[in-house]
C-alpha cells in the first residue's frame, strides 16, 4: 500500500491565505501568541496545515468579519465556535424603512443551485422594475446581510459568495456605465472612492459610487485596499472635492480611527473625507475633519449640505 495515500492532506501557508482571507503575517502571529494555527513542515522547512486547521480558520475569519476580535474566539472549539456564527447569523436586522422589500430568497436559491446565469438576468430585471436607487437600498443592500448570514451558518460556500458578489458587481457597474455625464452647468462634486489597506470588502463602495453617479458627481473608484500616500496623490492629481471610503467589520477598529486621522492630516483643507459601512468605529467617536454617512440613504442629504456649502 503507498503510504502517501495514509498521510492526512495538507495545505501551505500560500493556499490557506487565499482560501480565508487572513494574511500570511497574521497566520505566523496567531501561531506565536495564541498556539493557533499549529502548522506542520514540510521536507523544505514550509509551514503546511492540515484540512481540520483549515476549516477552523475559514470560521474565524467568517466570525472576525462579523465584528469578533481574533484573541477572544481563536482558542474557542469547533463547536463552541459553529454556536457563536449561528448566534451572529440569526440576529435581528433592522426593518426597511422604504416600504415592504421585496422577497429576496429567489436570489439565494439562485447562487446555492449555481445558476449564475439566471441570478444576473434577475438582478438585472429588478434593476429596470425599480430603477438604480431602489435596487442599490432595497435589493443589494438587504440582499448582502442575508448572504453574509447564510455564509456564516455555512449554507453557502466561499465560491458561491464569490459568485453572487462578482454577478452584483457586473450589474451595478453596467448600470453606472449607462448614467450620463453631469453637465458642465451643474455643481457637481468629484468623488474619489476607494477603502484602506487590508479592507478588501469592495461591494459597498460600488453601491456608494451608483448613488453618488446618480446624484450628478463625478467618481473616480480606485478599487479597494489604497495606501494612504497614494490615496493623497490621488486626491491631489484629481482635484478631488470628497474623498469616500467605506468600511466592513473586518478592519480592526483601531486602524479605521488612526487611518481617518491619518488621511486627514494629509489631505488638503478643502478635500471633504467621508467614511460609511458597517464599522462600529464609525459610530462610536467623532474624529474632526471626517463627515460619517450613516447610511446609503444619508448620500443625498450630505450631498445637498456640501452643495449648499460650497455655493
Amino acid at each position: 500500500m503507498d503510504r502517501n495515500l495514509s498521510r492526512p492532506v495538507m495545505v501551505s501557508i500560500a493556499a490557506v491565505e487565499r482560501d480565508t482571507g487572513i494574511s500570511k503575517d497574521t497566520l505566523r502571529v496567531w501561531e506565536r501568541r495564541y498556539g493557533f494555527p499549529a502548522p506542520e513542515r514540510d521536507e523544505f522547512g514550509e509551514r503546511t496545515y492540515p484540512l481540520d486547521q483549515l476549516e477552523k480558520l475559514r470560521l474565524l475569519k467568517r466570525l472576525m468579519d462579523a465584528g469578533h476580535r481574533p484573541g477572544k474566539i481563536v482558542g474557542y472549539s469547533m463547536d463552541e465556535l459553529q454556536r457563536l456564527a449561528e448566534g451572529v447569523a440569526t440576529q435581528p436586522q433592522p426593518a426597511n424603512s422604504g416600504g415592504e422589500a421585496p422577497d429576496l430568497r429567489q436570489y439565494l436559491e439562485l447562487i446555492k443551485s449555481h445558476d449564475v446565469e439566471e441570478l444576473r438576468r434577475a438582478l438585472s430585471q429588478a434593476l429596470l422594475r425599480g430603477g438604480l436607487a431602489r435596487f442599490v437600498t432595497d435589493v443589494v443592500a438587504p440582499l448582502n446581510m442575508m448572504v453574509g448570514d447564510a455564509w456564516m451558518r455555512g449554507y453557502f460556500e466561499i465560491f458561491e459568495e464569490h459568485l453572487y458578489t462578482e454577478s452584483i458587481q457586473m450589474v451595478l457597474r453596467n448600470a453606472i456605465n449607462t448614467i450620463p455625464e453631469p453637465q458642465a452647468s451643474q455643481q457637481a462634486p468629484r468623488v474619489l472612492l476607494t477603502t484602506f489597506p487590508q479592507e478588501p470588502h469592495g461591494l459597498g463602495l460600488l453601491m456608494a459610487e451608483a448613488l453618488f453617479a446618480l446624484e450628478g458627481c463625478k467618481c473616480l473608484s480606485l478599487g479597494t485596499q489604497t495606501p494612504i500616500f497614494d490615496i493623497v496623490m490621488a486626491a491631489r492629481a484629481q482635484r478631488a472635492d470628497i474623498v469616500a471610503l467605506s468600511f466592513s467589520m473586518a478592519l480592526n477598529p483601531n486602524q479605521v480611527i488612526e487611518g481617518l486621522r491619518e488621511l486627514r492630516d494629509k489631505l488638503p483643507a478643502a478635500t471633504a473625507l467621508w467614511a460609511g459601512g458597517a464599522s462600529p468605529a464609525l459610530q462610536r467617536r467623532a474624529l474632526p475633519g471626517v463627515h460619517v454617512v450613516s447610511s446609503l440613504g444619508g448620500l443625498h442629504t450630505a450631498l445637498q449640505d456640501w452643495r449648499a456649502a460650497a455655493a
